[in-house]
């Protein structure tokens, strides 16, 4: 009890704002050192494609990391074998989300499963991802996520290095978000990865540079940028899930 009270005073006196602006140009570890210096109740955020980096680096860091990822349903067979390879590989726990049975039993039954190519893939991110993530987040003080700005010139290049999560905090409870690759270029990413030799999403050597669910992610022609691979059907500017929806209300 001692140890949540402690760790919600901290997050309720965490300067954000002033801390992105201090440690804006400072490394990944640095950012992450910051994280776990201030929350007891942190967890990362671990989707099976590039965010093995940021994850590698929390691990040397703190080897008892809390990781969640997000099961859709509806992954490539590489990403869930690629989970477990992660798991092992680290001997960590991963925790894995899952959506509302009855409420995608319910989506499916009034839509079908490929509803998203002619409504956009709003309403089936929001049962398969945002939903779990909104119960899993609204039980801690801070995240950590793999976002970087390069991601996405639409929707992530003002991403700071930490901040006030705008989409999952509520009136009551202020959520913290680190993003300690914000910097990194993709470049960086596979540069970390080769060098140390640590696993990676298979999809990556078949042209998948941006991995989701399968019907909504495909590999990308040279010179293509990354997220051309995700919701190609849909408008640049608003590809994202929702995960970082925050990012859409800066832009508003």
């Amino acid at each position: 009890m001692a140890a949540l009270q402690e760790s919600l005073m901290l997050s309720n006196t965490f300067d954000a704002e002033a801390l992105a602006t201090e440690y804006a140009a400072k490394s990944p570890q640095e950012i992450l050192k910051l994280a776990f210096a201030h929350f007891d109740d942190l967890w990362l955020s671990f989707s099976g494609a590039d965010d093995i980096v940021v994850l590698d680096m929390a691990w040397k860091i703190n080897p008892q990391l809390r990781v969640f990822t997000l099961d859709t349903g509806r992954l490539h067979p590489e990403t869930y074998r690629f989970l477990e390879e992660v798991r092992k590989h680290y001997d960590i726990q991963l925790e894995v989300l899952s959506p509302d049975q009855q409420a995608l039993e319910a989506y499916v039954k009034a839509k079908g499963l490929f509803d998203f190519y002619e409504s956009g893939h709003g309403e089936c991110c929001g049962i398969r991802k945002i939903a779990p993530l909104r119960r899993k987040l609204a039980t801690v003080d801070a995240w950590i996520t793999g976002q970087r700005r390069d991601q996405s010139p639409g929707t992530r290049s003002n991403v700071p290095v930490v901040e006030v999560d705008g989409a999952f905090s509520t009136a009551d409870r202020q959520l913290i978000k680190f993003n300690p690759l914000a910097n990194y270029t993709s470049e960086d990413v596979w540069n970390y990865i080769r060098m140390l030799e640590i696993p990676y999403n298979p999809l990556h050597e078949r042209g998948f540079v941006s991995i989701g669910c399968e019907p909504c992610t495909r590999p990308v022609l040279p010179n293509q940028h990354e997220r051309e691979g995700r919701w190609w059907w849909e408008e640049a500017t608003q590809k994202e899930c929702g995960l970082h929806a925050g990012n859409l209300i800066a832009r508003g």
